[in-house]
């Protein structure tokens, strides 16, 4: 492998009350927070209070991203999960005005998630 070439060694998606993200890590440390809609990064970036810039690479498979550190991706990880206070996902993309327009997406991967459970 040539020595400049980035390394997929993590990736995870989220799907949170902000957002969904899709986060892969492409060096040591070096992090991408990627996201399909715009203002579900700009929502990360308000939250986290950090000054990243947000940019849109037009024809990628996730156009909205920040580049990020090992440091601040820990930062996002923990906040994402300290602001979990709701028992019921679907429920509260339902009440937030903003992400409520996901909420049919959510149902099918609920959905083809639970078929894998039954088989």
């Amino acid at each position: 492998m040539c020595p400049t070439q980035a390394v997929n060694i993590f990736s995870m998606w989220l799907a949170t009350q902000h957002g969904f993200y899709s986060i892969v890590q492409k060096d040591v440390d070096v992090y991408f927070v990627r996201a399909r809609v715009r203002k579900d990064l700009v929502n990360l970036v308000v939250l986290l209070n950090i000054d990243n810039e947000l940019l849109e690479w037009e024809g990628a498979d996730y156009r909205y991203r920040i580049i990020v550190n090992r440091q601040v991706f820990l930062e996002i990880m923990i906040k994402l999960a300290t602001t979990l206070d709701y028992p019921n996902f679907k429920g509260r993309i339902h009440e937030r005005t903003e992400q409520s327009h996901k909420l049919p997406a959510y149902h099918r991967m609920w959905a083809t998630m639970a078929e894998l459970q039954e088989r």
